[in-house]
Formats: structure tokens, C-alpha cells, sequence
């Protein structure tokens, strides 16, 4: 009988192409680099032909590309063989890769790993920090098994709303507007504006669109940290969620807009195939953690 293709050949495909090297995949799935190496080699002779080149970083050939979807799709269903088990011997293990967005990693995620690690302390969830408009593309490729997604519509069945966060004006202490309840953002004009390249600028143009005020910025800043950095150095002023508290330096304060502008989070697994169970059990977690209309500020 001719060799047949099994799981662990199959994981180190996906392990490699997901990390980008032999090296980083063996630590991902907790094994020697040589034991990743003879899984994919043996994958390759099984198929007869490369899944892999041999890069930096790895990425999979044509045929690789095309059935790695099919890999993904294998991997993860015995992974929910797994998981089923284990919950019905009492708590879910295994591993959760949870996407989202910079300011959510900050804010939110805290408080909610540390509630899954006391309900479920055999899960691990590890976290990936992505752009607003990577999560989604992730999250359907299969690199990541859940993601908070901004403002998604729609909505996967099953997913978990976590509320609006607000936009609000990033300014420094001694900023003569620092100390009101809410800031105009006409009353911004006469700063330097400096705008993240993240998923909130519409967010923030449509404020100035519903105030009838020019919108235009001076400066833009894809990294958070420096664009945080910038306005505590007296270089300008910028909008940003108000889940970015706790990346502000001590002089910097967050002021809500007017009009008000908010972006709407939610916790989810794919669209396009089954969650696992370790999924739907973080998400159930959640969902009865929360009551309806709760918003995250």
C-alpha cells in the first residue's frame, strides 16, 4: 500500500508556513527543528513533490498553497476531537490564538484572559497584535482561531458583541482643553493634528464630516506608541479609542469628542468554517459574563 499522508506531517506544514521557519514552528508545536524537517520532508515524499520552499522566511510552494487549506481544515477538526473530549471530562485544554487590534490588547484583553485562566486553567490563549484591517484575513485564513473585530458587519452567528469604545482627543496635561468634560473637534483645528493610519480614521472623519469642520492632519503615524509619543513631545494633538488609557504617559489625558464617534468590538471565531470547542467555550464564558447593551466605556 502506497504511504498515506498523516496528521503530523499536515501540522508541520501548517506550523511552518504560519511561522515562517522550521526553528519557530518546532517551538510552536513543541518539538525538535529535525522533527519538523522529516515531517515535511516525509509530507513531500508522500506527495511527490515540494510543499515548502526553503526560505526566509518558508512558504509553500503552488502545491503547498493548495493544500494548505485542507491541512488547516484536518488539523483543526482533531484538535476538536481533542477538545470534545476533554470537556466531557470536565474543562476545556488546549490552545486559543486570539487576534486583535493594539488598543484591545491593552484595554481589554487583561481582564478577559485573566477570567478565562481562572475558568478554564487547562486552555491557553495566546494573543497576536494585528491591524484593524488584518484580523478579519486572518482569522478566515486560519492563522488565528478568534479575533475582536472593529465594527464587523456582519457579524458571524455565535459571535460575542463587547461593546463601543469611544473616540476621544489625545492631549497633553497643560493643554488648555485637557480639562473639559468633552472637546469640540472644531476646537482641535487649531492644533497640529496627528492621525493614526489605523482603522479609526474613519471613525475620526466622520466626526469632522458631522461637525462641518476640515479635516486635516499634519502628521501620520502608523505606530501607536509613537503617535502617543509625538503628542506627549508637544508636537500636536490626535483622536484615538479610549481603550489607549493604558499606553498614555502620566501628562496625556483622554477627552471625549464632539460629536461623538465610537467603534463597536466584537469577539468571534471564523466566518467560513466550524469553531473549535475550545472556541465556542471562551466565547460562552463571555457572552455570560456580560449583560446586554454593556458597553466597554
Amino acid at each position: 500500500m502506497a504511504p498515506e499522508v498523516n496528521l503530523a506531517q499536515l501540522r508541520a506544514l501548517v506550523a511552518v508556513t504560519d511561522a515562517g521557519g522550521f526553528g519557530s514552528a518546532a517551538v510552536e508545536l513543541g518539538v525538535s527543528q529535525s522533527a519538523v524537517s522529516h515531517a515535511v520532508a516525509a509530507l513531500e515524499r508522500v506527495l511527490g513533490a515540494p510543499v515548502l520552499h526553503r526560505g526566509t522566511p518558508a512558504r509553500p510552494t503552488p502545491l503547498g498553497e493548495r493544500i494548505l487549506p485542507h491541512a488547516r481544515t484536518a488539523v483543526a477538526s482533531a484538535t476538536s476531537v481533542r477538545a470534545i473530549a476533554d470537556r466531557h471530562r470536565g474543562g476545556l485544554t488546549g490552545t486559543v490564538r486570539l487576534a486583535a487590534p493594539t488598543t484591545v490588547c491593552q484595554g481589554l484583553l487583561p481582564a478577559l484572559l485573566r477570567d478565562w485562566r481562572a475558568e478554564h486553567p487547562r486552555l491557553t490563549v495566546r494573543v497576536f497584535e494585528g491591524e484593524d484591517d488584518e484580523l478579519a484575513v486572518w482569522l478566515e485564513a486560519g492563522t488565528v482561531d478568534a479575533a475582536v473585530l472593529v465594527d464587523a458587519d456582519p457579524a458571524p452567528p455565535g459571535a460575542v458583541p463587547l461593546g463601543a469604545d469611544s473616540m476621544h482627543a489625545l492631549l497633553r496635561r497643560d493643554h488648555p482643553l485637557a480639562g473639559e468634560a468633552t472637546v469640540d473637534v472644531a476646537d482641535l483645528e487649531d492644533d497640529d493634528f496627528l492621525l493614526s493610519e489605523g482603522g479609526c480614521e474613519r471613525h475620526i472623519r466622520d466626526a469632522y464630516r458631522r461637525a462641518g469642520v476640515r479635516f486635516a492632519p499634519r502628521h501620520r503615524i502608523r505606530d501607536l506608541n509613537t503617535l502617543i509619543g509625538m503628542v506627549h513631545a508637544g508636537v500636536g494633538v490626535s483622536v484615538m479609542p479610549a481603550l489607549a488609557q493604558p499606553m498614555l504617559p502620566a501628562d496625556c489625558v483622554l477627552v471625549p469628542i464632539r460629536p461623538a464617534a465610537h467603534r463597536r468590538l466584537t469577539l468571534t471565531g471564523p466566518a467560513g468554517r466550524p469553531w473549535s470547542p475550545a472556541v465556542t467555550g471562551l466565547l460562552a464564558a463571555v457572552r455570560n459574563d456580560r449583560a446586554p447593551g454593556a458597553t466597554t466605556h
